[in-house]
């Protein structure tokens, strides 16, 4: 295929993401996996949230950390994607808001000490800032995954990791790299403890 323009998509688009994902602060992410290193030690749930495109990194990540986290001899990690149960959300959404779709369900799901992960390139959207706000009510602890500046969810959660880049796709390519570098680590962690069932 003949190239019309004098900078190749394709490899800008790469070499940026590279840089992107070099300039995560990998401080954050080992505070995160011991949060949820300590909720699994604990016992406690973890809870995920996002829209659009951050929605499907919540069902995946919930996945990553149910499954691929599994020892055959010691108890397993408990993950919900709060995305996933869409008569639920779309109840809320008509009968009371939009904004309401995930808040409502910590308010029956969450107890003292379990996690919420909240996902949101741009950091402000409004369901995620007030199902943080009800999480941060009901005593969890809150983490949030978002990018560039970290919009109004920064200063709503115990522990954050930014995307450092603008671009929204690169911002999404990275949260998915921290579910798979946290699910590894998490793997790797609960295998080498003593914890038994």
């Amino acid at each position: 295929m003949e190239k019309t323009h004098s900078i190749d998509p394709v490899q800008d688009y790469l070499s940026r993401l590279a840089q992107t994902v070099a300039s995560i602060s990998t401080a954050q992410i080992w505070k995160v996996i011991e949060v949820l290193f300590q909720a699994w030690q604990d016992g406690r749930r973890v809870y995920l949230c996002g829209n659009g495109g951050s929605a499907a990194t919540a069902s995946h990540m919930a996945n990553d950390l149910n499954k691929y986290t599994i020892h055959p001899e010691k108890p397993r990690l408990k993950a919900i994607a709060l995305t996933d149960n869409v008569p639920l959300i779309t109840a809320w959404a008509n009968d009371a808001s939009y904004e309401d779709i995930f808040a409502e369900q910590i308010i029956n799901l969450v107890e003292p000490g379990d996690v919420l992960i909240a996902i949101s390139a741009s950091g402000n959207s409004p369901n995620v800032l007030k199902a943080l706000e009800t999480a941060r009510h009901c005593q969890a602890i809150t983490v949030g995954f978002t990018g560039d500046s970290g919009g109004k969810l920064k200063n709503l959660v115990d522990h954050c990791i930014y995307i450092p880049d603008s671009l929204i796709g690169r911002q999404e390519d990275g949260h998915m790299i921290l579910d798979h570098v946290i699910a590894y680590t998490l793997r790797e962690l609960i295998n080498r403890t003593d914890r038994e069932s």
